[in-house]
This record gives C-alpha cells, structure tokens and sequence, in this order.
C-alpha cells in the first residue's frame, strides 16, 4: 500500500525577471482572470519571461543544525526556443550566479525536443553556459531522460568539455573537516524506453550508497522524484526535477499531468515522508508544449542548517 504524506511543506516563492529584477512570484490571484483564447498566449509568456527564485529553508535529519549551507538547484533546462533561446539560458546562469550559493547542482534535461522548437541550441552551446556557473563547493550535475532518449553522447561530451562532473551512480565527499557531507547522484531511472510505458534504468541506489565511507549526511541527486519511495534514511535530502511542477497547473487543482508512477504525490515542492526529506524543482524549460501555468520557471535554492 503506499503511504500518504506524513507532512508537506509549501514553498516560498521569490522571483527575478528575466533583466535581473526582483519581483514578486506570480500568485494564484493573477491567473483567474486567464481565460479562453488567451489562456495560451500568457502561459507562453509565462515561459519565455517568468523566472522565479524559491527558497527552502530546512535542517533535515543526520543534517549538522550549526552548518550553514546554501544549494542552487538548476533543473529541466531544456535549451531550445521559443522560451529557452541561447540568451535565456545566459539569463538563468547570470540569475543562478547571483544567488552566490555555495554549491550549485544540474538535474538534468538540458535540450528542448517538443516539435515547436523556433531556436535550436547546441549541446556546446548550452554547456557553454552553464561553464559559467560558479560555486565555493562546485558544481555537479546528473543527466536526466530526455538527454538519455535523444541525444545522451552529445549531453555527456558537452558536459565534459567544459569539465562539468556529471554524478552517475556516485558520490563525492565535499567541504572542509567539520563541515563534511556526501554529494551523490543516481544515474537516470528511464534511460532506455522499451516499449509503451516500459523502461529500464542505469539507476543503482545501493551501489552509488555502498560508496559512502563515513557517517557525513548525504545529498541525493535523482533526476526523477519516484526513487524516493526506496531512498533510507541514511540520506538526508533528495534533489529531484523532471516532474515541471506539473508545468500546466490552473488555481486550486491538481497538475493536470506530473509524469510520475505516484501521479501527483512527488509532482512538486518539499515533501517529507516518514521523516524522509524531497525537494522537487518546478525546472525551467518545458516539454510537449512550449507553454506553463501556474508555474513559472524557477531556480530552487536552499539553505540548510
């Protein structure tokens, strides 16, 4: 039987335009008024224009209370227009930047694939880009299903081109003594599609787990949400995209589509399970449609202790 949540924790949501000003996230308010025939035209604009920065603020457990750590999460980026163009995605690394977070993590889904792409940008183009993003602690990134089914030998060069670490079913012990924690990513749980809802993953949780030596907490990188149902307490947070929030979600309803074998249980936000903690980023890019409601791009970052 699957469990209900024991508790669910709503995001704060801040935001930064796309010319770097700060305003307020939109709300559940400014999108009554969308009805009809312009329902599609704002929620293009909404992904083209929207950049919102959401704020976690958490001590999970096995998470020293006294170490003060700030993560930016930059997931689903889905590079390629009309809402992803190549100086979007300067705008999203600038944004990014500008948070001065100590460490900074890509859950990957780099490219667009939907059929309404105006704006194609290359894997060295985007990793390009993303070079650019700078941390104290680093920045690590996993791969995600998209650059798995379209084009996973272009995703992996680009990003080790430009000497991005891509996390795939491994773990690296970061940060001074005293301050010590485990960054592990998993390898994508849809990597080869076998036929019509069948897939099999390069995924290894125990294995990526058996390589953490010391009893430093561990942050977990997953691209898709649904390993958290088999995720030990030994790990104190999971990192997690693919899901968009829902990317289409209309005021006071469920997302109308979270690809998620648990529908809409791990869709979105910061979940906590039998004292187990998710984080969940809305991303950034979109898919199937150039198009979000409701929930407008975003750059996750949260600080810990």
């Amino acid at each position: 039987m699957t469990a209900k949540p024991d508790d669910f924790v709503s995001p704060k949501p801040s935001g930064i335009t796309r010319r770097g000003l700060i305003r307020t996230g939109i709300g559940l308010t400014g999108l009554v008024g969308v009805a009809g025939s312009g329902t599609a035209a704002y929620a293009a604009m909404e992904a083209a224009n929207g950049l919102s920065i959401t704020d976690y603020r958490l001590t999970p457990p096995g998470w020293r209370a006294g170490h003060r750590m700030t993560i930016a999460v930059v997931a689903d980026l889905h590079a390629g227009g009309p809402n992803m163009g190549l100086e979007r995605v300067r705008q999203v690394v600038d944004a990014a930047n500008a948070l001065s977070c100590d460490l900074t993590v890509l859950l990957g889904d780099y490219f667009a694939t939907h059929r309404f792409i105006t704006e194609h940008v290359t894997p060295p183009q985007w990793a390009a880009e993303l070079a650019r993003l700078r941390a104290p602690l680093g920045v690590y990134s996993i791969l995600g299903n998209h650059d798995w089914w379209h084009n996973i030998t272009g995703a992996r060069s680009a990003l080790e081109h430009v000497r991005i670490p891509i996390m795939e079913n491994d773990a690296v012990l970061l940060g001074e003594p005293g301050r010590r924690f485990w960054l592990a990513g998993l390898g994508d749980q849809l990597a080869y599609r076998l036929g019509r809802g069948r897939f099999r993953g390069v995924d290894d949780l125990p294995g990526t787990l058996n390589k953490i030596t010391t009893d430093d907490p561990v942050i977990l990188l997953a691209h898709e949400p649904d390993i958290f149902v088999e995720v030990p307490a030994r790990v104190s947070l999971t990192l997690s995209g693919h899901t968009h929030g829902g990317q289409i979600r209309p005021p006071l309803v469920p997302p109308f589509w979270a690809p998620s074998s648990y529908g809409a249980r791990f869709a979105y936000g910061h979940i906590v399970e039998q004292g187990r903690h998710l984080i969940v980023s809305g991303g950034l890019g979109t898919s199937i449609v150039p198009m979000r409601l409701g929930m407008p791009p975003e750059i996750v970052r949260i600080t810990l202790g």
